[in-house]
């Protein structure tokens, strides 16, 4: 079974250099173990999921510049996340706000290419399908 993500969840980004954290905002009043729990919808950049480090994806507009101007050498620069959709696949069989779970199995793209992944749920009580 999968564990239900809450806010201070740990992620990282397979373009970043850096983990980042879950931001959970109260609005579903809905807590697991102490914490808000978060639904796919829980995807904002910056108000939900905040920057790894620095990015290292050529699709990044800022990296493809830093990395021309350094004629080709790859430039990273600092993230600031572009997630347009929800988190996937989300739980099958729990929802919060109206909205499905996130479990520690789901994802999240980046709009530069990069796979944002739960690498610790938050928590460890709570089990979700």
């Amino acid at each position: 079974m999968a564990k239900l993500v809450v806010k201070g969840a740990q992620l990282t980004c397979s373009m970043g250099t850096s983990p980042s954290s879950l931001t959970v905002l109260p609005t579903n009043m809905t807590t697991g173990d102490g914490n808000a729990a978060a639904n796919v919808q829980d995807m904002q950049p910056m108000v939900n999921v905040a920057p790894f480090g620095m990015c290292q994806s050529p699709a990044n507009p800022q990296v493809a510049a830093a990395t021309a101007a350094a004629m080709g050498t790859l430039t990273p620069q600092p993230c600031i996340p572009m997630t347009a959709a929800p988190w996937t696949p989300g739980s099958t069989s729990t929802t919060i706000g109206g909205q499905a779970a996130v479990t520690d199995s789901c994802q999240l793209a980046c709009n530069w290419g990069g796979q944002i992944q739960v690498s610790s749920a938050g928590q460890t009580d709570i089990d979700v399908d």
